[in-house]
């Protein structure tokens, strides 16, 4: 019985570690303006909004990560630098400023845990 608590306990404990994981990686991804990397982070369907432009609601992952990477492409971005995270329950929010060729972005994302991985439901960049 001791062995089984062992094993159940440890396998616990190794799982909340792979719950985190991901996120150090979405951080870097926006740090080394990877937008293909953070686009694989992108939940099915999510909310997007970019400078001078509307928020587009329900967009296709693939159809933002187009936009997304045309965005750091025109806008020169070449570094991220995190201000804020907070966690509740399975949504995470993240912001910081995307760092361009001429000016700097404020950027926030909303994630959701979603088997077992964070998922970005919600980007706004302004």
């Amino acid at each position: 019985m001791k062995h089984l608590l062992l094993i159940l306990g440890l396998g616990i404990g190794f799982m909340s570690f792979t719950y985190q994981s991901d996120v150090p990686e979405i951080i870097n991804a926006l740090k080394s303006a990877n937008a293909e990397a953070v686009s694989g982070y992108f939940d099915s369907y999510l909310d997007l909004t970019l400078p001078g432009k509307e928020e587009v609601k329900n967009i296709g992952k693939n159809q933002a990560g187009i936009a997304l990477k045309q965005f750091f492409s025109d806008a020169g971005v070449h570094s991220f630098d995190l201000t804020s995270q907070r966690e509740a329950g399975t949504t995470m929010y993240m912001a910081g400023k995307l760092n361009g060729k001429s000016r700097s972005y404020n950027v926030t994302l909303l994630l959701r845990n979603k088997e077992g991985r964070h998922q970005i439901i919600s980007i706004r960049i302004n």
